[in-house]
């Protein structure tokens, strides 16, 4: 079953010992520049800990843009190991599950980026009801959803 943990002193390493395939590498920046970021953003954001039972499989993180508002997940990733056995779809769902809560302000959009040749990823986001929304930075494509 999978579920999200709050990353605390308990389970940042674990974090840090998540992996990629080496061809993913581009796609998404390692939890530890993550959690770097988290720290600066700690008034906004959440970052989780992907679980399958009581294994780390994967990270991600939430953070409440004040100026826009919205909420955006970033960083998503499934450890190597773990990957093509639906967690990244099951995480996906419960981080939006957290963003219903409105934990950080009020807001029912969400936006994320994905690198436009992680079409593994793209699929995914598009099967949930995120659409692009025409916005483009280098290699990644902007994708948002109006939550209900």
């Amino acid at each position: 079953m999978i579920t999200l943990k709050k990353i605390t002193e308990e389970n940042f390493i674990d974090a840090f010992n998540l992996k990629l395939d080496p061809k993913q590498e581009e796609f998404v920046s390692h939890p530890i520049r993550s959690l770097a970021q988290a720290y600066v953003y700690r008034e906004q954001c959440q970052p989780f800990g992907i679980y399958n039972d009581e294994k780390m499989v994967g990270y991600v993180m939430v953070i409440y843009d004040y100026d826009v508002p919205e909420y955006d997940i970033w960083h998503m990733m499934i450890d190597v190991d773990s990957q093509g056995k639906g967690y990244g779809s099951a995480a996906l769902d419960k981080v939006l599950d957290y963003i219903k809560i409105k934990p950080f302000g009020s807001s029912g959009k969400v936006t994320l980026t994905c690198n436009k040749n992680n079409d593994h990823a793209l699929d995914m986001y598009r099967r949930k009801g995120f659409a692009e929304t025409g916005n483009e930075d280098e290699d990644e494509i902007e994708l948002s959803l109006i939550l209900k």
